[in-house]
């Protein structure tokens, strides 16, 4: 266990140690037994949290506020439309000074090409510590759950098969974060990583890189596929989800229009039954329902989605508690 770990940005998980990871694992079930125990933990008394939102919010504005509060803090929400942030302040100007009003700053900025590079400059100007609430290019909170989760439900995940597969969804051409974030720290954690999508769907292949570099120090190991039936094939988690074809075309109607040729890869009941039978279904939500997965697959035995969700609260508390504290 590491035990100083005060002051740190949590950007991408990448840039933490796997030793530094199991920390936030260990402090995370900790603080989730509390929690069930009604144990108090208020770790933050009078530490602020200043939460920006260039995105809306289900999950992660409700999970971050009521685990502010659990440790005894405050968040604040700060929407960036009805801000100055709107026409006017810089991220060197917002790092300066909310990093001096506040005890952390949480972002959320997913605009591609532009999400990750102002989380850093405000990084950089800021005195305290500054959390990915989920950009362009990384969604770390979301993946430590996803790890916690895989961790309760699987136990050790070496030489478990993970697919993480392109879905198809009506709603929207989502942020390629997830995927990205998921192949970088499950290959540090000896899965055998399987990321399947069409040709027009490829992620940045400096992530790709990293991630094969990963699974070569973790002795797991990385492919990538393009059949969505084949993804599935006795793996042991399913994580299969939307995102758009960016690095094909950075107009979002014509990645629209590519994803129209996909609208079969969809996670049903006959692809799950191809995968191993105590296989464990992940979303990190919302999900495109009957779209992007089937209601017999979301709200089925082998789901774990709304058990993954609750554990977005407790592995935020657990950074928030050792960065901030």
């Amino acid at each position: 266990m590491q035990t100083f770990l005060r002051g740190r940005d949590m950007i991408t998980t990448q840039e933490w140690s796997k030793e530094e990871i199991d920390t936030i694992m260990e402090v995370a079930l900790d603080l989730k037994r509390k929690r069930a125990l009604g144990v108090p933990h208020a770790y933050l008394r009078d530490k602020v949290l200043a939460m920006l939102f260039f995105f809306s919010s289900t999950r992660t504005r409700t999970s971050f506020e009521a685990g502010m509060a659990q440790l005894g803090g405050h968040a604040q929400f700060i929407e960036s439309s009805t801000t100055q942030i709107s026409h006017g302040d810089t991220a060197k100007e917002i790092g300066e000074i909310i990093g001096r009003y506040c005890d952390g700053i949480a972002i959320r900025q997913c605009d591609w090409g532009i999400g990750n590079k102002y989380i850093r400059e405000v990084a950089e100007a800021a005195r305290v510590p500054v959390l990915n609430m989920q950009c362009d290019v990384y969604h770390p909170f979301q993946i430590l759950a996803d790890l916690l989760t895989i961790l309760e439900k699987k136990g050790d995940p070496r030489g478990l098969t993970i697919n993480v597969s392109y879905a198809y969804a009506s709603s929207y051409q989502k942020p390629i974060s997830v995927p990205q974030s998921l192949i970088l720290l499950m290959t540090r954690y000896g899965m055998n990583v399987r990321l399947t999508h069409p040709p027009e769907f490829k992620l940045m292949p400096e992530i790709v890189e990293q991630a094969k570099e990963n699974a070569r120090k973790s002795h797991g190991s990385f492919e990538i596929l393009d059949d969505f039936d084949a993804g599935f094939k006795d793996a042991d988690v399913i994580y299969a989800k939307s995102w758009g074809c960016l690095l094909t075309t950075n107009d979002l109607e014509e990645s629209a229009r590519i994803s129209q040729k996909y609208t079969d890869w969809i996670t049903d009941e006959r692809r799950m039954a191809l995968a191993k039978e105590d296989a464990i279904y992940m979303h990190c939500l919302p999900a495109d329902r009957n779209i992007e997965v089937t209601d017999g697959v979301i709200d089925g035995p082998n789901s774990v989605v709304y058990d993954e969700a609750e554990n977005r609260l407790h592995v935020q508390k657990a950074v928030m508690a050792l960065t901030m504290s």
